[in-house]
C-alpha cells in the first residue's frame, strides 16, 4: 500500500531542487509562454494549472478538458515548417513521439524551440510530473497546491480502503488490451488506482514492455488464476475497443469465475491511464464497482 506520508515528502524535495534549477520561473514570470502540447495528459495537467492562454496548441486526440479544444490542432505526423510557423517557444511530447520521429524533434530544435519529453509511469513520477510542469510554465503554486488536494483526496480514499480487511478484498484481473491478452506494470498508475479502490491485482508477476505501463500476460497465465478472479476490469478507449460482450464470449474464459459471475466492467481509459486529477474519478467509480 502506499505511503502517503512518502509522496508528501518526496514532492517538497522534487519542489526544492526545481526551484534550484534553471528551468525554473516565477509565479508572475513564467519560462515558456508559448506551448503546443502533443499528448493529452499534458494538455488536461496544464489548464489544471490555468495554462491555457499560453496554450497555442493540442494534439489532435485532445478531447479534454472543453475550454481548450478550439486549440490549432498538431500531430507528431506533421513537418516542422506547421509548428514554426505557429512560434511555440516549447513543444511537450512524450517518448513514444521521440522515438517515433527524432528527425522532426530535431528540426524543432535546430529551429530554437524547446522540445520536452515527459510520461510518468508511477504515481511518485506523475506528482513529479505536476511540479515539473509547474516549474516549466511559472506555475508554481498552482502545481503545489495541485498535488496537495490530490493527495488530501487519495488520503481518504485511502482511509476508507483500509476498512476493509485485506482478506475480504476482492481479486481482479485489470485488462490492458484485450486482443493482444495485455495487463497493467504492477507499478502502473492503473493498478494503483485499483488497490486504492479496495481491489487486489491478480497480476502481480505481470512485466511491463519496454518501459511502459503495459504488460503482457497471455491468455493461459490469466487462466491459471481463473477460480480466483471476482472481478474481470478492462479500460476502454483507443488503446482497447472492446465491450463486455467480447470478453464474455472470448474463447475459454467461461472458466474464469468473474466471467461466468457476470462480474465485468469497463473503465474509461482517461481515468486510469492518464497521469491527471482525474485518477480519483477513476478510482471511485472502480471502487463502486467493486463494491456495489
Amino acid at each position: 500500500m502506499l505511503n502517503i506520508l512518502r509522496l508528501l515528502i518526496l514532492v517538497t524535495l522534487i519542489h526544492s531542487a526545481l526551484s534550484c534549477s534553471p528551468l525554473h520561473g516565477s509565479d508572475t514570470k513564467p519560462s515558456f509562454s508559448r506551448i503546443i502540447s502533443l499528448y493529452p495528459a499534458h494538455t488536461e495537467n496544464l489548464a489544471d494549472l490555468g495554462i491555457t492562454g499560453e496554450l497555442i496548441g493540442i494534439a489532435t486526440s485532445d478531447t479534454y478538458p472543453p475550454e481548450i479544444l478550439s486549440k490549432q490542432r498538431f500531430s507528431h505526423r506533421d513537418n516542422a515548417e506547421k509548428f514554426i510557423a505557429a512560434g511555440p517557444d516549447l513543444v511537450l511530447i512524450r517518448p513514444m513521439i521521440a522515438n517515433a520521429v527524432p528527425q522532426l524533434i530535431d528540426q524543432l530544435k535546430e529551429a530554437g524551440i524547446t522540445v520536452i519529453s515527459l510520461q510518468p509511469r508511477s504515481i511518485d513520477e506523475m506528482l513529479a510530473y505536476w511540479i515539473q510542469l509547474g516549474s516549466l510554465t511559472g506555475r508554481n503554486t498552482a502545481a503545489a497546491q495541485m498535488v496537495a488536494e490530490f493527495n488530501n483526496e487519495l488520503q481518504k480514499i485511502h482511509q476508507a480502503t483500509q476498512m476493509v480487511p485485506l482478506q475480504n478484498r476482492p481479486k481482479v484481473y485489470f485488462e490492458s488490451i484485450h486482443s493482444k491478452m495485455k495487463t497493467f506494470s504492477p507499478t502502473s498508475i492503473a493498478i494503483f488506482a485499483l488497490e486504492q479502490a479496495g481491489g487486489i491485482n491478480i497480476a502481480t508477476d505481470a512485466t511491463a514492455r519496454r518501459d511502459t505501463n503495459i504488460a503482457a500476460y497471455g491468455k493461459e497465465r490469466i487462466l491459471f488464476h481463473a477460480d480466483e478472479i471476482d472481478f474481470f476490469l478492462a479500460q476502454e478507449g483507443r488503446m482497447n475497443r472492446v465491450t463486455t460482450q467480447q470478453i464474455a464470449e472470448e474463447p475459454g474464459f467461461l472458466a474464469i469465475r468473474a466471467i461466468r459471475e457476470g462480474k465485468i466492467s469497463l473503465v474509461d481509459e482517461q481515468l486510469v491511464s492518464r497521469p491527471t486529477r482525474r485518477i480519483l474519478e477513476g478510482i471511485k467509480q472502480i471502487r463502486a464497482i467493486l463494491y456495489q
